[in-house]
């Protein structure tokens, strides 16, 4: 039987140092990174969402940075198919894939194959959302669970996403997206190799802080104030990368930027610890590395021997 290719995943919470790593291992084995974080996806904000600068592009091959005009949506699924498409490209090409993000259900959703939900036409998406703007959240949750109890009752009362995404899926399909879930999705053709960085709270919430600075002063402003400047339509969802709807709120007098700066760095501190929760239920990682201790992010190539890459 010929050996399943092998998937590398780096991931963990935000500014743990996971793009770093996956730079350092890329060059140690000739790999390509593959990025697995929703808000990188999107071509509008790369100093705001950290993307990998020209530099670091230029030392090794980087996919799906960046290659999504805000105004499309972009689902696990739908993500799925793009990285298998790169992962592809990688191994034809002698190359080892390099998943780095931290979007953890899209890594998983890709890990155990998709569920065979068709894609929805965008017009039917767009009613859902004007149907979630005219009756208001929880009118629109009440009628929604109605028709889908089963993935109403695992949702957030506020998330419209996938409120409307469970929406659409219904208007669409004519058969509840709980009901599409259970169907078994084709196994993933890869073997995965997981890593986990898990570094102290303290430590990252102090780099949260230092990162978010550091995008103040390299400009990060004039980055979010370009897009406001477009009136972008509030339902995207690439908008809801961290710190643009602060940063919005104050060019339109709600905050000053000190104190938009302050409720930014709290919110990501917030999705981290939302991240890490997300981690210990649901990801059962070949190797588990806490950075805290290792600020130069440990020897890459023995964490590799480690994870059998």
């Amino acid at each position: 039987m010929t050996e399943k290719p092998t998937v590398f995943v780096v991931t963990g919470p935000t500014a743990s140092g996971k793009s770093a790593l996956a730079l350092a291992f890329a060059e140690k084995r000739g790999g390509t990174i593959i990025n697995a974080d929703a808000m990188q996806t999107y071509d509008a904000f790369p100093m705001l969402t950290a993307q990998p600068s020209a530099e670091e592009r230029a030392r090794v091959p980087h996919a799906l940075y960046g290659v999504l005009p805000l105004r499309e949506n972009l689902s696990a699924g739908r993500w799925s198919t793009m990285a298998a498409a790169e992962i592809e490209r990688c191994v034809a090409a002698g190359r080892l894939p390099i998943l780095c993000g931290g979007s953890g259900l899209y890594i998983r959703t890709l890990m155990q194959g998709l569920s065979p939900v068709p894609e929805v036409a965008p017009e039917i998406r767009a009613r859902g959302n004007e149907a979630w703007q005219e009756m208001g959240a929880e009118a629109f949750r009440a009628r929604l669970a109605e028709r889908d109890p089963e993935v109403v009752a695992s949702l957030k009362p506020n998330d419209r996403q996938r409120h409307v995404r469970a929406w659409e899926v219904l208007e669409g399909t004519g058969k509840p997206l709980s009901a599409w879930q259970k169907e078994e999705g084709t196994p993933a053709p890869w073997r995965f190799a997981t890593l986990l960085l898990a570094p102290d709270r303290p430590w990252l919430r102090a780099r949260i802080e230092l990162r978010f600075d550091q995008m103040l002063a390299a400009g990060v402003l004039a980055e979010a104030r370009r897009v406001f400047d477009n009136r972008p339509d509030p339902t995207w969802l690439g908008l809801k990368a961290h710190g643009a709807p602060e940063f919005f709120r104050h060019f339109r007098g709600e905050l000053s930027l000190d104190y938009a700066r302050r409720v930014a760095i709290d919110h990501t501190r917030q999705y981290a610890k939302r991240q890490m929760t997300w981690f210990r239920h649901q990801l059962t990682p070949d190797l588990v590395f806490n950075p805290t201790a290792n600020p130069d992010l440990g020897a890459p190539e023995k964490l590799l021997d480690k994870i059998g890459v």
